[in-house]
């Protein structure tokens, strides 16, 4: 990932300091000696691996004196909490709009949500945050329009984020629970007399949650990306905004530090995946 995105950001047009006001030779000769930008491309890449294998992330070009590892310590939690709040929106309003649609299979409730969800998955994010901070904010003055300061201010950021990615859990708990109700444990045990609650969530959502988890990991990955967008429309002072403003600014040492920080998060965010579902299924494990 390192790799790939240092040649991106090479054969992208531009330079870190293009858009400065004209300097004396001189003057951009020290800086670019500086930060080694004098120097071939491949020795600007074996001298940042070469920092990068001591944890060293490097000088950001345009935040003057701090790091790129003080950058993201400090935006780090911003941004996984956004993160956590917008699965729990997923998980919390998703699995049960699934799971009551199916049950209802065919009626105004389901038609009802899978409007919803339909249309969760069709606009975008980024209309959803503007729609949201017009109507909350400055319609019905609920909760601010921006910033990250309290609870209240979590709000907006984490349903943006989150309801796409509802719509899609949504549909695919459906999908999962109508195969499970179709089952013929789930017609055994109402043949037994067992109460349809009990056949709901002990048998059929027991047995219908696996596609959730399966789809856990690019589901964290969806939201990794989409918080980029949230975070500069809500200026949450996160690794997303940081983010966009290093590649407007073509802050090498930055972008690379976010995107490997990123890459990281989706690759153990999979692995635990992995793991949940051969706890969940013992089957798996063979």
């Amino acid at each position: 990932m390192a790799t790939l995105t240092f040649v991106i950001m090479r054969l992208a047009p531009g330079g870190p300091f293009d858009e400065e006001k004209k300097l004396p030779p001189e003057i951009l000769a020290n800086i670019q000696a500086k930060y080694h930008l004098d120097k071939p491309v491949i020795t600007q890449y074996l001298l940042y691996l070469k920092r990068l294998v001591g944890g060293d992330m490097g000088p950001s070009y345009k935040y003057l004196g701090r790091d790129v590892t003080d950058i993201i310590s400090d935006t780090f939690p911003v941004s996984l909490t956004l993160g956590f709040l917008a699965i729990f929106v997923v998980v919390g309003v998703g699995v049960p709009a699934g799971v009551w649609s199916a049950y209802h299979q065919n009626s105004i409730v389901d038609r009802v949500c899978m409007l919803f969800a339909t249309l969760g998955i069709s606009v975008p994010s980024f209309v959803l945050g503007t729609v949201l901070v017009w109507m909350m904010s400055h319609e019905f003055h609920l909760f601010p329009p921006a910033l990250w300061e309290g609870p209240r201010h979590m709000v907006l950021p984490a349903l943006a984020l989150g309801a796409p990615f509802s719509g899609y859990i949504a549909r695919l708990v459906r999908s999962a629970t109508l195969e499970v109700l179709a089952s013929d444990y789930i017609r055994t045990a109402r043949a037994k007399g067992l109460l349809e609650p009990v056949i709901l969530f002990k048998h059929t959502l027991k047995n219908s949650i696996y596609p959730i988890v399966s789809v856990v990991g690019p589901l964290t990955a969806g939201l990794v990306t989409g918080s980029f967008v949230i975070e500069f429309i809500f200026s949450i002072p996160g690794m997303g905004s940081f983010f966009i403003t290093a590649v407007t600014n073509r802050d090498y040492p930055l972008i690379m530090g976010v995107t490997l920080v990123y890459a990281v998060l989706i690759v153990l965010a999979n692995i635990l995946v992995d793991i949940i579902y051969m706890w969940l299924d013992p089957r798996v494990r063979v």
